[in-house]
Order: structure tokens, then sequence, then C-alpha cells
């Protein structure tokens, strides 16, 4: 069973930072990516920013030159450095591993979520 556990959410004012941590149960090489989510009342979960097993990255336009994605293997976690945090950024954030299995399609594994409130 995965499971992953997010920390590191909580208020902060416009233009602070905070960085959001994901724990894996386990090793992260099985996952062929792992990224954050996020969802804010009222709205859907948007993709925020994503790294894959190979160390490739993708952003939201909203968050690109302010978030960046990593991931340390030795420590099965994957991180969010959150910059210049704007009110707009205020949602539940999500971390999320995709595994693909041959045969059986792609697995998909959330966290329980950490909230982030950005006040202006």
């Amino acid at each position: 069973q995965v499971q992953l556990v997010e920390s590191g959410g909580g208020w902060v004012q416009a233009g602070g930072s905070l960085r959001l941590s994901c724990a894996a149960s386990g090793s992260i090489f099985r996952f062929n990516a792992m990224g954050w989510y996020r969802q804010a009342p009222g709205k859907q979960r948007e993709l925020v920013a994503r790294i894959t097993s190979g160390g490739s990255t993708n952003y939201a336009d909203s968050v690109k030159g302010r978030f960046t994605i990593s991931r340390d293997n030795a420590k099965n976690a994957v991180y969010l450095q959150m910059n210049s945090l704007k009110p707009e950024d205020t949602a539940e954030y999500y971390c999320n591993a995709d595994r693909a299995v041959v045969g059986k399609g792609i697995y998909h594994y959330w966290g329980q979520g950490t909230q982030v409130t950005v006040s202006s």
C-alpha cells in the first residue's frame, strides 16, 4: 500500500515562502512521476508542478518562476519550494504519485493534503 504524507503547509503573508514536503512509504523509484496539485474552494483540482523519474519537470503557468519542485530519492521524498506567494495560491495542496503497470494502466496515489493560506 502506497502512502504519501504531506507537510509544510501553513499561513504566510503575500510575498513569503513555504516549502512543502511529501514523504512516500517505500522507494519513489517505482513511480513514473510525482507531483503537486492544489484545489481551492469551489474550484477544480489543478496541477501545480510535476517531476518525472528522470528528473524532467513541468509547471503550471501561474507558478512558473516562483515554485520549484525537487525530489530526493534517498529520502523517498518530493518537495515544493514556493516563493513570492500570492493570495491566489491559497488552496489545499496534494502530493501525487503515478505508477504505470504493464497491462494494467496507470495507478494514481494521493496524499491527504496540506493547507496553504496566503494573506494579502
